[in-house]
């Protein structure tokens, strides 16, 4: 076969175009024919690809900040999964729903809190957990999409997710006396 009839490939990485400028003339150097110049040029990226690609490089730059949002996902979903396989799971979670209620009394008898803001934290945090529990059990028992509990794991979410930036914003008070 013939130089002229040989289909001349040349490999190409994944995510370039390459243009082909073909031989002008008949021009020979030395004893070989000059081959055909390849310009391999990087594909440009979509719009959609480059927002996507931001928008998932902010997401994992701030990936700690997002830690109770994504963990209420993946406790909606288990939620719906254990559902499915065992409904009477849920019965099994409910008592332990007093469980925070517990820990606060315990803790308020052995460290009592002076600071308004110490007990305002504890009530909080205790709540949130309580409500969680009782989602969990419900959602275990009747499914997570089932009457309110949609908006129950909604409203909990948000409280979780303000709750954990606004104490990671907070300064240690002794960095401030430094």
């Amino acid at each position: 076969m013939t130089n002229r009839t040989r289909i001349r490939t040349a490999k190409v990485p994944r995510g370039t175009t390459a243009i082909r400028i073909p031989r002008q003339g008949r021009r020979r150097i030395g004893r070989r024919a000059a081959q055909p110049i390849v310009l391999v040029v990087p594909e440009q990226p979509s719009l959609g690809a480059r927002a996507a690609a931001a928008a998932g490089g902010w997401l994992w730059d701030r990936r700690g900040s997002w830690a109770p949002t994504a963990i209420a996902l993946a406790a909606f979903l288990a939620a719906a999964i254990v559902h499915a396989l065992a409904w009477w799971s849920g019965l099994v979670l409910a008592p332990a729903t007093a469980a925070p209620l517990i820990w606060l009394l315990r803790t308020n008898r052995q460290r009592p809190a002076g600071d308004p803001s110490v007990r305002r934290w504890r009530n909080g945090l205790v709540l949130l957990a309580t409500t969680a529990t009782a989602w969990a059990a419900l959602a275990l028992a009747f499914g997570p999409t089932a009457g309110p509990l949609e908006l129950l794991w909604l409203i909990s979410t948000i409280a979780a997710q303000t709750l954990w930036l606004r104490s990671r914003r907070t300064p240690d008070p002794t960095e401030e006396i430094r």
